[in-house]
């Protein structure tokens, strides 16, 4: 399930394009050195995938106390569900519920500090715009933080979203290049796969929850995860 994380990650860069696209073309990277550049890029994608790991780490303390207290199959049920409900319904849906309003004045406060790095041209100004940028509101994200919560380890979560960080790095480098390498159309018609693969991915999770013994895909409840305390026989 941790490598589906990388897939995941490639698949929603297509929506990150229209999302974070914007940002990674204003990113202040020299454009007369391509080494220069290459590494500004990879800079900014690293302080991205840093706010990830910190945010799957703080889900994992979440993922592991539900796998302590016996739910772990549940939690990866649950994660499954949740990730094709995010798949199904609109966005216009989600807008109108805005769960980010509690904490609009915090967004509001990043996007400043975030406007702030763009003046500047160094190195470490690259690296707090991906770091910013990674806590910016994401539906993408929020669904990948489910897949996080399923690994009911703390480590394993921010792994998991740091392979998720990286999967989203081809295309959010191409567009920094050209910046209409895909056309609108072309980018629509893309989009229409996310929440079939968001579906697929949900469905991995509550297979796996279900312990139906498939290996691989669903494995017996005694394999499914590590125990705290095994039993032994003789």
């Amino acid at each position: 399930m941790l490598f589906s994380a990388i897939i995941f990650g490639l698949i929603s860069s297509l929506h990150c394009i229209g999302m974070c696209g914007p940002i990674a073309m204003m990113l202040p990277v020299s454009h007369n050195n391509p080494t220069k550049k290459v590494l500004q890029i990879m800079v900014y994608h690293f302080g991205r995938i840093f706010s990830y790991s910190i945010l799957g780490f703080v889900f994992g303390l979440l993922g592991r106390g539900l796998y302590l207290a016996g739910f772990q199959q549940n939690v990866s049920i649950i994660v499954g569900v949740l990730m094709i409900l995010v798949a199904i319904i609109p966005e216009k849906i989600f807008a109108k519920y805005n769960f980010s309003k509690p904490i609009y004045r915090l967004i509001s406060k990043v996007k400043s500090l975030l406007g702030n790095q763009f003046k500047r041209k160094s190195t470490d100004a690259i690296f707090t715009i991906g770091i910013l940028n990674g806590f910016l509101p994401c539906g993408m994200v929020y669904a990948a933080l489910f897949g996080a919560v399923a690994m009911q380890n703390e480590l394993y979560s921010s792994f998991y979203m740091i392979l998720y960080g990286l999967g989203t790095i081809p295309l959010m480098s191409a567009v920094v290049y050209v910046s209409n390498f895909l056309s609108l159309p072309f980018r629509s018609k893309l989009q229409r796969v996310i929440p079939i693969v968001i579906c697929v991915i949900g469905v991995m999770f509550i297979l796996r929850g279900l312990g139906l013994g498939i290996p691989y895909v669903s494995p017996s409840n005694m394999s499914l995860f590590i125990q705290s305390n095994p039993e032994c026989h003789n």
